[in-house]
């Protein structure tokens, strides 16, 4: 009661940037948690306990998004409003990546192993996917974006069927990219360190940066696709629970998700470009 409680839904929407410090503070508080009471299981039960403590927040919102639908405006003025819930939910996810990051990097190498054994698997599967079957960018391109359609229908599904299911999702990505990210610092710092020594402190911010460009570039439109498909999931979940099927309602809420799906694919699309052609040119 007391984590969930910290902010509404309104008040998220005002103050989206407010979600960063809540996102930060919700997965910090889980990793200790899981650390503390679930040592051998915490790479999961610290996503389940981040996404019980974000869950009255996103569900509320996806509620207040419904409402609006209701009032009969044009499709533009709703995709202005619903901009303004996917920020806040950007913000929160971006909280929940930098404290995944931070403690992936300031922990013992042992007790990081521990905490992010799932997400480690996971990165490496992806890694060696990509690398052993896919050698020329189309088909990266094409894996790439079949991956990300397979998540956005995950979350599209989870939303419809638990509310705001997606948020498990999203918490897990969260977690995999923070686990991709601390590996990637703690690697160069480790190497910087032998070769260097800890004088030239300007290297180890140079190292910050570029771990977190190398996956921000491509990243950020990724996840708000995915939190525009589980937002277009949760609305017509709440929908199909307070309004009949084929109601002039119900209808224009239909055509609202749509949009929201078609642009959720859309900045896939995009994503996978960015992933792929701009990326590891820069990097």
């Amino acid at each position: 009661m007391v984590l969930e409680s910290i902010i509404t839904p309104f008040k998220a929407e005002l103050h989206p940037r407010k979600l960063f410090l809540i996102g930060f503070v919700y997965c910090s508080v889980a990793i200790f948690l899981s650390l503390w009471i679930f040592r051998s299981y915490s790479s999961l039960i610290m996503v389940f306990l981040t996404t019980i403590a974000c869950v009255p927040l996103m569900y509320n919102t996806i509620k207040m998004e419904e409402e609006k639908d209701l009032q009969d405006m044009g499709e533009r003025w709703l995709l202005k409003e619903h901009k303004k819930a996917l920020f806040a939910f950007i913000f929160l996810f971006l909280g929940i990546t930098i404290a995944a990051t931070l403690w992936y990097v300031v922990l013992p190498a042992d007790t990081s192993a521990i905490l992010f054994e799932s997400q480690i698997e996971t990165i490496t599967t992806i890694n060696g996917g990509v690398t052993g079957f896919a050698t020329r960018e189309m088909s990266i391109f094409i894996s790439i974006f079949l991956n990300n359609i397979k998540v956005f229908i995950f979350c599209v599904l989870f939303s419809f069927l638990y509310g705001s299911g997606a948020i498990f999702i999203l918490t897990w990505n969260a977690s995999v990219i923070g686990a991709a990210i601390g590996n990637f610092i703690r690697s160069n710092l480790s190497f910087y360190a032998d070769t260097v020594g800890f004088e030239k402190t300007a290297q180890y911010f140079q190292i910050i940066s570029v771990g977190l460009l190398k996956y921000v570039i491509h990243g950020v439109p990724e996840i708000f696709a995915y939190f525009v498909a589980g937002l277009a999931g949760g609305i017509i979940s709440v929908a199909v629970i307070r309004h009949d099927f084929g109601s002039r309602k119900f209808e224009h809420i239909l055509l609202d998700s749509a949009d929201l799906l078609l642009l959720s694919i859309l900045l896939l699309f995009i994503a996978g470009l960015l992933e792929v052609y701009v990326t590891p040119v820069i990097f």
